[in-house]
């Protein structure tokens, strides 16, 4: 994947109808992972950097292999870790946008809401895994991403207004529909950054944990969760919670009709036969009871359970 310059990727491995290997992946996992690599920039965002990060995704999009994306900063880092400090100031706005122009201004940001908006409404679950910073643009990406996991030295802020300047690429809006207006007025006013377990008490992040392995375990446990669950369910959860609930009502029937679209799909069917479906226990291996005489734990003596489903995805 040369054509990313500043993101590395990792893939899993692709199969075809035949069973045949067409990618050797390096993911033990049904997802993806998208790093920032811009370690002497502390991963800093410029437009070819949004722009790649929404490629890779539009690949990911339609690629069977991938039911999920963890979005992070390259774990090489140079200086300090970090998913993101921010936007670039080094880099220029597009030569034909003028900056003593203000409807130029309201154009390159509009811009990059485009970048930050398609990020939002990728349509599979898209972790951010935040190690260190996520300041500025950085924390305003984080907040377009579904599931948020932390380590307890990560840092999350909205810094602008010490530089004169305000977190305008959705930064404002969506960290209010995350946690909050007061928290974000305060976020946003004062420039503070949060911790992690600040973050994971105000409803920003949902998991926290130590720096290091702790951590890599944590973010692939849960990105090998979504590779390995019902994805149409998941989609229809996303757009719901992340749009239907912008207007109740209409929520209501996004609701209505993700239930029609998703009962059709291998997964549903799946998962209500696997349901009703009995298995062998594998504790026991069918025998109800353990070689010491005693009951399984398990099935309880009745040597069948109820079977796990094996999900396919879209």
């Amino acid at each position: 994947m040369s054509e990313f310059e500043h993101l590395k990727i990792e893939w899993p491995t692709k199969v075809n109808e035949q069973g045949e290997v067409v990618r050797e992946g390096t993911i033990d996992g049904n997802y993806a992972v998208i790093s920032i690599n811009r370690p002497d920039r502390l991963n800093a965002l410029t437009d070819q950097v949004l722009s790649e990060i929404t490629r890779a995704l539009r690949l990911m999009e339609v690629d069977g292999s991938v039911r999920a994306v963890v979005l992070r900063g390259t774990k090489d880092f140079t200086k300090k870790p970090a998913f993101s400090a921010g936007a670039d100031l080094a880099s220029a706005f597009n030569s034909e946008l003028k900056p003593n122009i203000t409807w130029h201004m309201a154009l390159a940001m509009r811009i990059k809401h485009r970048e930050y908006d398609e990020i939002e409404q990728f349509s599979k679950p898209l972790i951010a895994a935040v190690d260190g910073f996520a300041l500025g643009g950085g924390c305003e990406l984080v907040l377009c991403c579904d599931i948020v996991i932390v380590t307890d030295r990560s840092k999350l802020g909205l810094p602008e207004i010490n530089r004169g300047i305000f977190p305008a690429n959705g930064g404002i809006t969506r960290m209010a529909e995350r946690i909050g207006t007061n928290r974000a007025l305060r976020m946003a006013m004062f420039g503070e950054p949060i911790d992690g377990q600040t973050a994971v008490d105000w409803g920003l992040a949902s998991w926290i944990a130590p720096a290091g392995e702790e951590f890599e375990k944590l973010v692939h446990e849960k990105a090998k969760w979504f590779g390995d669950a019902p994805t149409t369910a998941l989609y229809v959860i996303k757009k719901c919670v992340k749009f239907g609930t912008r207007d109740i009502q209409l929520g209501l029937m996004m609701e209505q009709m993700g239930f029609g679209i998703n009962q059709v799909s291998f997964d549903a069917k799946e998962g209500i036969m696997a349901f009703n479906r009995k298995v062998k226990c594998p504790k026991c291996g069918g025998k109800g009871k353990f070689e010491d005489g005693t009951t399984c734990n398990v099935c309880q003596g009745r040597r069948k359970v109820k079977d796990t489903p094996h999900f396919k995805g879209i």
